[in-house]
């Protein structure tokens, strides 16, 4: 009865109440509904230049709502008749960065709060009823506790003398409310808006959320999804490093409540609408996105989806799985690229021209990105990758070389032996791997072109590295292809065998966990490095992949662009393609064309369309 008819007062009641030193609760969750809470934060002058310095760098867990003056107790901006020494639930006091003690008023510190300054820092208290409004219900608030708290192994950005890790509160909400509790927190910025991380805590180097940090444990019910935001908290970590002589902080859950309603912190930061998407299964992890960046990839998705060969590649198109392959590939640390489909048994090399320009193009944009990139392909095909590479280089197609490296399969470990450092699943060195116009395994074990020829001699069973990946918790896989029969394609393989000819003997049996159809297997290519591009210059991506610390990387979007794929550099990388004898897929031909199409008027037109849609 007490909590509910704390939720009904206004902010300057309940601060009076808490005044009074007469309230026997644990924290301020669901006081004064649709007011704004704060975090505390109380330093030294000598400090505070600093701290805001920290505050600024680290906005998502640090959202400043205001800094007082030294000695000043009010906070006129935000409250009426209130002061900071008494209107706190409970504090902690720091000694060299020790708590050395909990106190419910810092009147006795009146002499030395005169040097001293005070951080009032956005609180997720605040969005909480907000959250309620729509339906969603707050597991912290129907079970009467304060919400859980986690400290992370995500750095900060680092001050002169303020660092820390970022500290994160938890959620649990039903899985079918993720994309709403996104869309109604991402506005909120000064309450720390939307989440930073939605899935398996261990992403974030949490071990075991029944063991907290700070707050309490809270019990989530079957259907919920852990979802973590950013927190104040973080600055108590912060103040902990740091050791000043002299500290004083809120303990946590014990806020100042100000007298700023909720609307207030939903003020226009833009009018970006978030997309929640699920990246991966094993283990469970969501990735974020506005709606006009996942327009635009759709828009990619339908340019590439056309078949001008006319041999049933619409069938093969999914919709969203361009956008979710590369939602996947941006939160990727390192990625494998295969490709080689050597379909001219006859020709040395037997390879196509269909694959490689691709390959090139999400590698260069990949590694723009600042991303670890390798190349496997057959060994006897290592040598022509390393000419194509370092003369792509050389003509500025690529900035810097990208490794090419070969599998074997030796043992029935050899594949994780491959991808994990010393075959160990929890040490991958891959995060993700794309195969673009690779020959791929078909069910009787060989591997056939279009005509149903079997090239099994001229391939290295690199699809043992994708059924690996398979049992590698948080390893991702993407099939890109344009017949079926291409490794990871196998997602498709029951329309591959009704719609494509020869599909009930070609059609490649791996599956990868995203399978990208195009008209031309380059096209696809270029189409995931034109959405890794728009997905980096999405606000909303860019801070969650950034966890909301650190500072925007959109200042980086022109090197980003000028590693996009275009028609003069395709142009090239085909001619480099030509003097090597690389022919044409369907014809054999030495000319300007892939798959039988004329380079101009044709792919040329396709890379236009791209590079329209990307940049506009």
């Amino acid at each position: 009865m007490i909590i509910r008819h704390l939720r009904t007062l206004l902010p300057s009641a309940v601060r009076k109440l808490i005044r009074s030193d007469k309230l026997s609760i644990s924290n301020t969750s669901g006081m004064s509904e649709g007011f704004k809470q704060a975090n505390v934060i109380i330093l030294h002058k000598s400090l505070v230049d600093d701290f805001e310095h920290f505050c600024h760098a680290n906005e998502g867990p640090l959202p400043l709502l205001y800094r007082s003056k030294p000695g000043e107790w009010k906070c006129p901006t935000m409250s009426t008749d209130s002061d900071i020494r008494t209107d706190c639930l409970q504090y902690r006091k720091y000694e060299n960065g020790l708590c050395t003690g909990i106190l419910t008023s810092l009147k006795e510190y009146s002499e030395q709060l005169k040097d001293m300054v005070t951080f009032y820092l956005g609180c997720s208290f605040t969005f909480e009823k907000a959250v309620q409004k729509v339906g969603i219900p707050v597991r912290n608030v129907e079970q009467k506790c304060n919400v859980s708290m986690y400290k992370t192994a995500v750095p900060c950005r680092d001050s002169e003398h303020f660092h820390c890790n970022l500290v994160v509160s938890m959620r649990p909400i039903p899985s079918d409310k993720l994309e709403m509790v996104v869309q109604t927190t991402n506005p909120m910025k000064q309450s720390h808006g939307a989440p930073v991380h939605i899935g398996y805590p261990g992403l974030l180097g949490i071990k075991d959320l029944s063991k907290v940090d700070y707050g309490d444990e809270v019990q989530a019910h079957p259907e919920d999804v852990p979802v973590f935001w950013a927190c104040g908290v973080t600055g108590v970590e912060a103040i902990s490093n740091c050791k000043p002589p002299l500290a004083f902080t809120h303990s946590p859950g014990c806020m100042f409540i100000t007298d700023l309603k909720d609307e207030d912190a939903a003020a226009d930061y833009g009018k970006e609408i978030p997309e929640v998407y699920c990246i991966c299964q094993n283990p469970l992890h969501y990735s974020i996105t506005s709606t006009t960046a996942a327009q635009k990839i759709r828009r990619l998705e339908e340019i590439i989806g056309v078949d001008p060969g006319d041999r049933g590649v619409k069938h093969l198109c999914s919709r969203d799985e361009l956008l979710k392959a590369c939602l996947s590939i941006s939160h990727a640390h390192s990625v494998l690229i295969t490709t080689g489909f050597p379909t001219h048994f006859n020709y040395e090399p037997p390879e196509e021209n269909d694959g490689p320009p691709g390959a090139i193009a999400m590698a260069a944009m990949l590694k723009a990105l600042g991303k670890q990139v390798a190349v496997v392909t057959d060994q006897r095909a290592i040598d022509l990758n390393e000419k194509v590479i370092k003369e792509a280089v050389k003509q500025g197609i690529l900035k810097t070389p990208v490794p090419v490296i070969s599998y074997h399969s030796e043992s029935a470990g050899s594949a994780m032996q491959f991808l994990c450092e010393d075959g160990n699943p929890e040490k991958p060195k891959f995060s993700h791997l794309i195969a673009i116009e690779r020959a791929g395994m078909a069910a009787d074990g060989n591997y056939y072109n279009v005509r149903k020829i079997n090239i099994k001699h001229l391939v290295d069973p690199i699809d043992e590295l994708f059924v690996a990946a398979r049992s590698i918790p948080g390893v991702t896989t993407t099939g890109i292809g344009d017949g079926g029969n291409e490794l990871g394609m196998g997602k498709v393989k029951e329309v591959v065998k009704k719609y494509i000819q020869n599909g009930d003997v070609i059609a490649c049996d791996v599956e990868a966990d995203f399978a990208v159809a195009a008209g031309v297997s380059n096209w696809g290519g270029y189409a995931v490095a034109c959405a890794l591009y728009i997905l980096n210059t999405c606000e909303v991506h860019d801070r969650y992949l950034r966890k909301a610390i650190g500072f925007s990387r959109l200042s980086e979007k022109v090197s980003w662009a000028s590693a996009l794929p275009s028609v003069v550099k395709e142009e090239k990388l085909l001619n480099i393609l030509q003097q090597h004898k690389v022919r044409s897929g369907k014809t054999a031909s030495l000319a300007m064309e892939v798959d039988g199409l004329p380079f101009y008027d044709t792919h040329s037109l396709i890379i236009e369309k791209l590079l329209q849609e990307t940049l506009k």
